[in-house]
């Protein structure tokens, strides 16, 4: 090597001192995504996992985001959403890697609705989010985040999957908890989360509700149900998880009220103690999906997100959501699985006992009817 060729390469210490600041970036980064219960991992493209070692995943990530024309986006959705997603996610970096020619990476955050809803509004720059229930979704749209009309942006009016209420009960069933007029009878206790904390809880009431209102009873007949059943229950946990805690765990209760989905789920796991019953009068459990507007204007994601986010209604993705005891709400594969699922002969939705605002006032707010089922309790 000459000496005139010898210049033109950076000293040693120049080398080592950007080297330095590319690691010490690389830790500013894992800490912020571990502030805001992103992994370090979702980083990585779910495409680009494989069998090789971490060392060669990390740097594969590495080139990955150094790559211009990468896309980056960050999907925010409730805890049991994850194991679709995992399935999910992959099929459409590789779509879109098909069509766009341009690598993409997927970050994830799961936990509860609410907490989700919160993190949102509190500045996690979600693309897309999947929550369990609108009123959620409304919460981020009333925060400036999403415009008004999100609903119209997605097919099937923005909700993406379906579940109902069951009831999930002790081995062998020893009380005979079959009905939701079961639940109301003396002696048995009942957990669920309270529907004041919880959005869970809230599809739980409005099952409970709409089991009279919508099944031939009047709003008086539903009130003394409803109000039987909640002097009945036995641990009222603030979220679903502590419910299930409780009733699992700590073997409290007589029968949970849960998903239908995470119960079918647990039973395709092979768990032994899930025994359920699906009452054939159930409320439409809607979940729905949005784009986060503000953001992906701001990280010049849309293109991407509503891709995403249309993806979501494929039959592929559909069939995903499926597996692991979602409804599909894609015609095609409703029909496909339609045996998979017991039969909901009344069904009805939010919509049908006036939407989320009515609802949220009339059973939720401070004083409201609930509250007023739980001061009776006292």
């Amino acid at each position: 090597m000459t000496h005139q060729e010898s210049q033109k390469l950076p000293a040693l210490g120049t080398v080592k001192q950007k080297l330095q600041a590319f690691k010490s970036s690389i830790n500013k980064t894992s800490a912020l995504l571990l502030v805001t219960g992103l992994g370090v991992s979702t980083f990585v493209p779910v495409y680009a996992l494989t069998k090789s070692s971490p060392t060669a995943s990390v740097q594969r990530q590495t080139q990955l985001i150094s790559q211009k024309g990468t896309k980056e986006i960050t999907l925010v959705s409730y805890a049991v959403t994850k194991a679709a997603y995992e399935k999910i996610i992959p099929q459409f970096v590789a779509k879109w890697k098909k069509e766009k020619g341009q690598d993409l990476v997927v970050r994830e955050s799961f936990g509860g609705s609410g907490s989700q809803t919160r993190a949102v509004i509190d500045g996690l720059e979600a693309d897309v989010v999947a929550l369990a229930l609108a009123l959620d979704t409304k919460k981020i749209e009333q925060a400036g985040l999403i415009k008004p009309g999100w609903e119209k942006e997605a097919p099937n009016g923005g909700i993406v999957t379906r579940s109902v209420v069951a009831l999930e009960t002790r081995p062998g069933n020893p009380k005979k908890i079959k009905t939701w007029a079961d639940l109301a009878k003396p002696g048995i206790k009942i957990v669920t989360a309270n529907p004041k904390t919880s959005g869970g809880a809230r599809w739980n009431f409005l099952a409970l509700w709409g089991s009279v209102a919508k099944n031939g009873g009047n709003e008086t007949q539903a009130l003394n149900y409803v109000t039987q059943v909640f002097k009945n229950v036995a641990v009222l946990p603030k979220d679903a998880r502590e419910a299930s805690d409780a009733f699992y765990k700590k073997g409290q209760g007589d029968v949970l009220l849960n998903y239908e989905n995470e119960v079918l789920l647990a039973a395709q796991q092979g768990k032994a103690d899930s025994v359920f019953e699906i009452p054939s009068v159930n409320i439409s459990i809607d979940n729905p999906v949005a784009v986060v507007d503000k953001n992906v204007d701001k990280r010049g994601t849309r293109e991407v997100s509503e891709a995403f986010v249309k993806f979501l209604f494929t039959p592929e993705a559909q069939r995903e959501f499926a597996k692991v005891g979602f409804r599909p709400v894609n015609p095609t594969v409703a029909k496909e699985v339609q045996n998979r699922f017991p039969k909901i002969s009344r069904l009805y939705t939010v919509g049908d006992l006036g939407g989320w605002d009515s609802v949220q006032k009339k059973f939720f707010d401070d004083g409201a009817i609930f509250d007023k089922i739980q001061s009776g309790r006292r």
